[in-house]
């Protein structure tokens, strides 16, 4: 593992663990050697996480869409700044350029990109490991709502387990290098099975 994608808000959150989380995965993957690849702003939590990965020595690579370069503020002291032209070239090329992805607390933005690749993870596009950082339990009602779907028939087990969670950033980095994809067939019955 080389590089790890981090999913989060561009607001700060009501709590300062929220921020304080951001600093630590950045400083944290500064100091195992990671490059750290993010949404590319520098604002709320996104811009927390890249300058403290930059302060601790870290590279940083951002990925922002030209219609959120102005709305986001993007962040001009990156190692690497791509502007690119859409929400969908922004999440093709994070999934290009890492090797494991973590959803800090976050928006609609970030769930729907830590639901997309985990999506992904789910239909044997990548076998990369997936993560949650769950800031007081910021995360909670989510990992609820996955075990509903597997309780009610709709994700396998094996699928639910692709996503791992910790409460800190060393935990879940020590959690991904142990991460083996599963292999098992998306569907729980055959389509066109009763």
């Amino acid at each position: 593992m080389q590089s790890v994608c981090v999913f989060l808000g561009s607001n700060p959150g009501t709590s300062p663990d929220f921020l304080a989380a951001a600093k630590a995965t950045g400083a944290e993957l500064a100091r195992r050697g990671l490059t750290t690849v993010y949404g590319g702003s520098n604002v709320g939590l996104m811009g927390a996480l890249a300058d403290a990965a930059l302060a601790a020595g870290g590279k940083v690579v951002g990925i922002i869409p030209k219609s959120l370069q102005r709305k986001e503020i993007a962040h001009h002291g990156l190692t690497e700044q791509y502007v690119v032209g859409s929400m969908h070239e922004r999440k093709a090329m994070m999934s290009e350029r890492a090797d494991a992805f973590i959803a800090l607390p976050g928006g609609l933005g970030t769930l729907e990109e830590l639901c997309e690749i985990l999506t992904w993870a789910q239909l044997g596009f990548h076998k990369k490991p997936c993560g949650l950082l769950d800031v007081g339990g910021y995360y909670s009602a989510l990992g609820a709502f996955f075990d509903n779907a597997v309780a009610k028939g709709f994700v396998r087990n094996e699928h639910r387990a692709m996503l791992l969670t910790a409460a800190t950033p060393c935990d879940l980095l020590d959690r991904f290098a142990a991460y083996k994809a599963p292999v098992v067939d998306k569907w729980i019955r055959k389509p066109g099975a009763l």
